[in-house]
Formats: structure tokens, sequence, C-alpha cells
């Protein structure tokens, strides 16, 4: 048997091959063996026809396809591990020769892991943002803070003012007539919430308790129940509570309540310190995303089909698995939202044809660069998601296969290269 590997596009191989015809008949005399028994034949039960008999009949034609399979199968893995390709479609089989006494004779074309053309990838220039924490944000957190303390308080001898929380009672109509969902008592509105119609809350300003009236409305044109889209509605309230909202003193005194700080300047401080390392987390984030665009941008490569394809398999059944841990399914959903399974995929089209060329190019620059990762950075890896199991690292470990380790590593070495992108791009004025 020969075997020919040529290269005829950045992203397909063309492997050849030439089998002895010694090796073929074999083959089909184990062809006969398992085909025999699907022969029917005058005046034989099936299965003890001769080859012969079934050959005169049929054509020795009816064994290819099984003496092909047999071949395929014993000599086309090998040929692939052999030559070390990464095949990541099924291959287009061309059979030139076959026949009994004759060489066996086919291609195989099959899409590889494409080759990727690195552009500039060392020394990008990019713009890096530098987020400036303000006043305004340390005092909107701590009022956030102080809302969290706040107690409702009862209230008596005035009337209702924006900010207020109103208990009441209220019965629309449209044209005089009652209509579903319009009727509640002791119902619950924070004043200026924006929670009801256009228009509710603003007329229940300066009602006192127990006092009762009729509010002019309109429902607003894009309205969820289409029967009350656009009308004009009365609601006649009344008045049953009214509680405001008390804020704590700011004060050292809040800050020592909430905090293990005895100043209300150093609890500000703090946040202010959070604020900032967190914005320059972010700062970084978006520095290096940019610089992985840029790399991105410079550089080709022929993506086969079959990745893209792959890659919107894996990123579906994400979609799936979300679902699903909402109680929905993905059919359901495609009814929901009136799409269907093509068109929902092709969707994920653009992201997906992103993300396998982001995984090639970071792979090729990994091998570039010779770029590698520790032991102490692959078990930062393992420790983070032993964490997340409730698992020693030890444990976690002890319940990996090799392909794992592998899978760490590699997520391992892919920080590394993203880092050493950020580090050697150039930050623009």
């Amino acid at each position: 048997m020969s075997t020919t590997v040529e290269k005829i596009a950045s992203n397909k191989v063309k492997l050849s091959f030439d089998i002895d015809s010694a090796k073929f008949d074999e083959a089909m005399g184990k062809a006969y063996l398992k085909v025999r028994n699907q022969v029917t034949i005058p005046g034989f039960r099936k299965g003890k026809a001769p080859r012969k008999l079934i050959e005169n009949m049929y054509g020795e034609g009816v064994f290819y396809d099984e003496a092909f399979e047999l071949i395929f199968d014993e000599v086309y893995g090998p040929a692939v591990d052999e030559n070390k390709i990464e095949v990541v479609d099924r291959p287009e089989i061309d059979i030139q020769e076959i026949g009994a006494g004759k060489n066996l004779k086919f291609t195989c074309e099959v899409f590889v892991k494409p080759d990727v053309t690195l552009g500039e990838y060392k020394g990008v220039s990019v713009k890096k943002e530098t987020t400036v924490v303000t006043d305004v944000e340390v005092d909107a957190r701590v009022e956030e803070e102080r809302n969290k303390q706040a107690t409702e308080t009862e209230v008596e001898g005035r009337a209702v003012i924006e900010g207020d929380t109103v208990n009441l009672d209220y019965a629309g109509t449209v044209d005089g007539v009652a209509f579903a969902g319009g009727t509640a008592q002791d119902q619950t509105l924070k004043i200026g919430s924006g929670s009801f119609i256009p228009g509710f809350e603003e007329q229940m300003i300066g009602m006192n308790i127990g006092e009762e009236k009729d509010l002019q409305v309109t429902f607003p044109e894009q309205y969820h129940a289409e029967e009350l889209a656009g009308k004009a509605a009365v609601f006649h309230v009344k008045v049953n509570s009214i509680t405001e909202t008390q804020l704590p003193a700011l004060d050292d005194d809040f800050a020592k309540d909430i905090s293990e700080f005895d100043t209300l300047d150093e609890y500000k401080a703090d946040i202010r310190a959070k604020l900032e390392a967190q914005a320059a987390e972010r700062d970084n984030n978006n520095f290096t995303n940019a610089v992985i665009e840029k790399v991105l941008e410079n550089a080709s490569v022929e993506i086969p089909e079959a990745m893209i394809e792959r890659q919107i398999d894996s990123m579906m059944r994400d979609f799936e698995y979300r679902l699903m841990g909402n109680g929905l399914k993905l059919d359901d959903f495609l009814k929901y939202t009136g799409s269907d399974m093509k068109a929902f995929r092709e969707n994920y089209r653009g992201q997906a044809e992103k993300s396998v060329k982001a995984h090639l190019v970071l792979e090729a620059i990994e091998k570039a660069e010779a770029i590698d990762a520790t032991q102490e950075q692959i078990d930062k890896q393992l420790e983070a998601f032993a964490a997340q199991t409730g698992k020693t690292v030890e444990e976690f470990k002890a319940s990996l296969s090799e392909s794992d380790i592998e899978y760490f590593k590699a997520d391992a070495i892919r920080d590394n290269c993203v880092k050493f992108l950020a580090d050697n791009a150039k930050i623009e004025a």
C-alpha cells in the first residue's frame, strides 16, 4: 500500500491511496461473508449462495461498497494520525479504480485546521481609556447603601407628596364599563415611580388619607392589553394610608453602622478606592480586547465552514442549557419569538466565525512565540474550578483525565498569550 499527502489549499489536503490488489481481494472475501445474508438467490437459502453465483447474477460490484468500507476504515485513520493531519470535516472520497484483481486507488480531500497568516501582533497601537472616579459616583454609591437602611414611617396630618408610598383602593372604567384587571384593594404605590399609567400618580399628589377622587387618564397607544390601548379611562381611587421613607443621617454613626470604618470620610475613601480598582480593571480589559481585535484584523485565515458550524452548535448548546435553567425549551422559545432554527443559527454565524478566528490566530501566536504555562499557573486554573465544585485541588485533580489536564494547561497558555499581546502593545496618545 502507498499513501501520498498533498496540500491543495491552506485549509485542505488530499490523501491518495493505492491499495495492493491482494489486500482488496481479501476485503472482497470478507464483504461476501457480510453481504451474502442479504442476497436472495433462487434455489438457495439466504447466506448459502456461492460468491461466484451472486457475482454472476448481480455483478461483482455488489460487494464493492462493503469491501471499500473495510479498506477505508483500516487505512484512513492511521494515515491521518501518521501525517499529523488535524481534520475538521468528513472527507470527500473519489474512487479512481476498483475491481477484483486490481489495485484499489482512491483519494480523500478533507478540510483541515487552516494555516494562519499572522500580520502585526507585537507592538500594535491601541487607545486606552482611563476612567476617573468622580465625587458624584462615590456619593451615589453611599446613597445606595443609605437607601438600603431606610425605614417607612406612617404619615398623619398631611397630604400625599412625591416620594410617598400610598396604600389605595381603585376601580377603573372605560366609557363607564369596568374592565379586567382595573379594580384592586390595598394596593401599594410609590408616588413618582412611574409604575402606573401616565398621569395617575401625579393626580394623587395632594390627596389626604380617606379621600376619594376620580382620576382621568389615557392608556398608552402601545399597551399590552390591546383592547385598552389609547383609550381614555376613569379611575376612582381612595387613599387608605400614607408612609414616607426615612433615611438615616449621613454622618459618622451611619458609617460605623454599615462598615468597619469610624468616620464617613474613611468610608467614602474606601468606596472610592474600590470604584477606582473596578474602573482600572474595566479599562485594562477593554484595552486588552481592543488589542486582540487589532491582532485579528491584521491576521488572515480561511476558516472551513465545518469549523464555524461546529462553533454554532456549541453556542446553541450553551444557550439551550441557559433556557433549561429557566424552565424553557428551545422549541418553545423559538415559537414565542416567531423564529425558526435556521434563522436562529444564522444569528450566531458572525460571532461564531469571529470566535473560531480568535482561537486559530491566538494558537498560531502561541506557537510562533513558544508561549507556555508554568505548573503554578495551571494549578491556579485548577484551584478556581475546584472551589466551584467544593473539592480540594487534590480531589479535583484526581477526578480529571489527561485530556482534562491538557484543557486547563491550554487555558493557562491562552491567558499568557493574551497577556503577552497586551504587554507588548503600544498605548496611543
